[in-house]
C-alpha cells in the first residue's frame, strides 16, 4: 500500500480546470473588466450597450504563436463578439478607433 502512495500521477485533462464564460462590457472608452485570466477553452464574449453610443470594436493585438488574429466589427449597440480562446497565453486587445481602450487576457493551461 505505501508503493502506492508514493507512485507520481501524471496529470489528465480531468485535473485541468474547467473552461469559463466570462462577458467584457464595452462601455464609452472602455472595456470592463480590462483584464482576466481564464483557463484554456473559455469563450469571451464583448457586448455593447443596449443604448447607441460611441462606436467601438475589438481588435486583437498580439497573441501566443500560432493564433490567427480576428477583429470585430464596428459597432455603436446590442452587438455581441465572441470568440474561444484554446492555446495558453496572453492576449492583448484594443479598440482600433480609441487607443486608449485596451485589455489583457491570460489562459492559463
Amino acid at each position: 500500500m505505501a508503493a502506492l502512495a508514493l507512485t507520481p500521477v501524471a496529470a489528465t485533462e480531468a485535473d485541468s480546470p474547467k473552461p469559463v464564460k466570462k462577458t467584457v462590457r464595452i462601455g464609452d472608452n472602455f472595456f470592463a473588466p480590462d483584464s482576466l485570466r481564464v483557463p484554456r477553452n473559455s469563450v469571451i464574449t464583448w457586448k455593447w450597450p443596449s443604448m447607441p453610443g460611441d462606436v467601438h470594436d475589438v481588435a486583437l493585438r498580439s497573441r501566443p504563436k500560432g493564433v490567427k488574429k480576428f477583429h470585430s466589427e464596428l459597432s455603436a449597440s446590442d452587438y455581441r463578439f465572441r470568440r474561444k480562446l484554446v492555446k495558453p497565453g496572453k492576449y492583448s486587445f484594443v479598440c482600433t478607433i480609441h487607443a486608449e481602450m485596451r485589455m489583457t487576457i491570460r489562459v492559463r493551461r
